[in-house]
């Protein structure tokens, strides 16, 4: 509250001086500055769809890159318990094999 009581006093005493090159300078840029800034948010505003779309595909596309990485995963962790099975039903009649029978 008391930044507003200090800034209307200020604000009357800059109207009531004459324009100085300065002050017309500052005008311009404060202008200026706050056409660029109308421009960009119009430019926002009519590329927002785009932009929501070309979002939307990278994540699909991110979703489906990740379900092929859990596929290749899944099936590499089945091809190695199939090896595993095929290496202890080798070795499991190796052992069998190689015992000595009771004659």
């Amino acid at each position: 509250m008391e930044m507003v009581q200090e800034l209307i006093p200020l604000a009357k005493e800059m109207m009531a001086q004459k324009r100085k090159g300065k002050m017309v300078k500052l005008y311009v840029l404060g202008s200026v500055l706050a056409l660029f800034g109308v421009v960009l948010g119009l430019m926002e505003t009519v590329c927002s769809p785009f932009t929501a779309a070309s979002r939307l595909r990278d994540q699909e596309a991110a979703v489906a890159e990740l379900q092929a990485t859990l596929e290749r995963q899944a099936l590499q962790k089945q091809a190695l318990q199939e090896k595993g099975k095929q290496q202890d039903t080798v070795l499991g009649g190796r052992a069998l094999s190689n015992r000595p029978h009771a004659s």
